[in-house]
């Protein structure tokens, strides 16, 4: 968890509202088999590791309900889902927490 809020500062990327800034996992360079996979055969993984999160949804009403995922943790989300960033060297994924199915 350290590793992410680190990265956070370092980017200096902070996401508004309901946004969520990921880190995708690296993609596996072998099959079960042993085969080994070029980089144009490999899938993105749909796994990642949240770096920084917005301040929350805002109600018809005005108030804010913050959301459930916080920076560090493990999650899957939708392979379609999100803008792909990149910051320097390193790449980064702004989603919607909506777009999160599930925390590992």
């Amino acid at each position: 968890m350290a590793k992410a809020k680190e990265k956070a500062k370092k980017t200096n990327l902070i996401p508004l509202g309901d946004r969520v800034v990921l880190q995708r996992d690296v993609a596996e360079d072998t099959t079960a088999g042993g085969i080994v996979l070029p980089d144009s055969a490999r899938d993105k993984p749909q796994r990642g590791t949240v770096v920084a999160v917005g301040d929350g949804h805002v109600k018809s009403d005005g108030t804010k309900i913050e959301l459930t995922v916080k920076a560090g943790d493990k999650v899957l989300f939708s392979s379609y889902a999100g803008e792909e960033i990149s910051v320097g060297d390193d790449e980064f994924l702004l989603l919607r927490e909506s777009d999160i199915l599930a925390t590992v």
